[in-house]
């Protein structure tokens, strides 16, 4: 269950490209310990908006706080409090290709505790790498030796490198098959309840916003129309909304999470 606290606090925010507007005057509230999924169209601004919080992109105008922290102070400090309370997966894993699977896990830990010894780096980076899913001889793999499903759980090893509270993912389960998504969408439910994180989590995948995701928000005319439960969201009336949850996709995503022995994590807030 989701508290009430918000762990992201967007309002006002600008986003602009040139003469081209993304966002105007957005506004986004993310609860402690809850699964969000954000989706719109093309071009709504989705990548955006996770840039602009993690402090990778700085915006034209407005307030951004993620773990009462103001992300636009550009205190070193408090960009480190982000920084090291905050896992990222990018879309296609953003592993560095020439390091192990458990070079890369170990980055974070190099940046942010140099003090640690290599045996110990070493062991927290297995104990993430088995934490994503992945066989213990993954550590020692190159990136280019892993499906594309392995390169995702490895990108999420490294993104667990710190122990964060708040996880961002950017389409985890974009160019996986039906089986695969399924099983790194439940990792992910696993994972969010057993360390209580707090997921931010980009896709366009209806299996996933229907399986696991406790409230949805959808990005539309520059800024978020709507932030609710999915079944709230369904209801809300918006062209691109209804077009997007009211289709055969959306009715054979939503059929599938009713059927028996379906994973159904829908939590009531």
């Amino acid at each position: 269950m989701a508290d009430e606290s918000p762990i992201i606090q967007v309002r006002g925010l600008v986003n602009r490209f040139g003469e081209q507007t993304v966002h105007e005057g957005l506004d986004l509230d993310v609860r402690r310990g809850e699964i969000l999924g954000v989706v719109g169209g093309s071009g709504t601004g989705k990548s955006v908006l996770m840039r602009s919080i993690l402090g990778l992109r700085e915006p034209n105008e407005g307030e951004i706080s993620v773990l009462g922290v103001n992300a636009r102070s550009g205190d070193p400090a408090e960009r480190q409090h982000i920084e090291r309370n905050t896992g990222v997966l990018f879309q296609d894993g953003a592993l560095f290709s020439s390091l192990t699977v458990g070079e890369n896990v170990q980055v974070p830990l190099k940046e942010h505790h140099p003090e640690l010894p290599d045996s110990w780096r070493y062991e927290l980076a297995l104990l993430k790498v088995k934490l994503a899913g992945l066989p213990a001889d993954a550590i020692n793999k190159l990136p280019s030796q892993l499906s594309g499903g392995m390169r995702k759980r490895a990108g999420l090893a490294r993104a667990l490198a710190l122990d964060p509270p708040l996880l961002f993912l950017d389409e985890p389960t974009a160019g996986l098959d039906p089986i695969g998504a399924a099983a790194f969408d439940r990792l992910i439910k696993t994972l969010q309840e057993a360390l209580g994180l707090t997921v931010f989590l980009i896709t366009h995948d209806l299996d996933t916003l229907y399986a696991i995701c406790d409230r949805v928000a959808v990005l539309a005319d520059q800024r978020v129309i709507t932030i609710a439960p999915l079944h709230e969201v369904e209801r809300f009336d918006h062209p691109w909304v209804q077009e997007y949850f009211h289709g055969p996709r959306a009715r054979a995503a939503r059929d599938g999470q009713q059927a028996p022995g379906a994973l159904n994590t829908q939590t009531a807030v």
